[in-house]
């Protein structure tokens, strides 16, 4: 790290602590040559794989996408903003779980409908009749009722 008074490149740590709930690093530094003191701050950079459209696209991974489609699925349905962050944040852990560059668009949809089953039932059936293009009411009424028989497995 090069002193930002002096531009030297020696420097020495200090003190670490962790900030932001673990997700800093928080190091104050000295420089060993004109001995002023400033204070750094660490994150780690956590790439998300891109996505790889149906049609063969690829496009980096957008979370506003993401949770722009679980709000309109949700909505009008009582489940909590801090429910719906959570399961953003968990979405993008097992992505980067995944190790890979880049992920198929179904992995990502299929993830949602997981958070959406949890989170709310008709929230669930809302997004898996767009996602899956159901064509009439029969399609529905399968899903509600694959739905019925993994709720009453649990």
């Amino acid at each position: 790290m090069h002193c930002p008074f002096c531009a030297a490149e020696d420097t020495k740590v200090i003190d670490s602590r962790l900030v932001a709930e673990g997700d800093q690093v928080r190091r104050r530094r000295e420089c060993l040559s004109c001995a002023e003191r400033y204070t750094t701050y660490e994150i780690a950079e956590l790439v998300m794989p891109r996505v790889i459209k149906q049609n063969g696209n690829r496009e980096p991974f957008n979370e506003d996408k993401l949770r722009a489609g679980l709000l309109r699925a949700l909505e009008k349905r009582p489940v909590s903003v801090e429910d719906i962050e959570a399961e953003i944040m968990h979405i993008k852990h097992a992505l980067r779980a995944t190790g890979e560059r880049e992920v198929q668009s179904l992995v990502v949809g299929e993830l949602v409908m997981t958070t959406l089953k949890k989170l709310d039932q008709v929230a669930y059936v809302r997004f898996a009749s767009v996602y899956r293009s159901f064509q009439d009411i029969a399609e529905f009424r399968s899903e509600i009722e694959r739905l019925e028989a993994d709720t009453a497995d649990d």
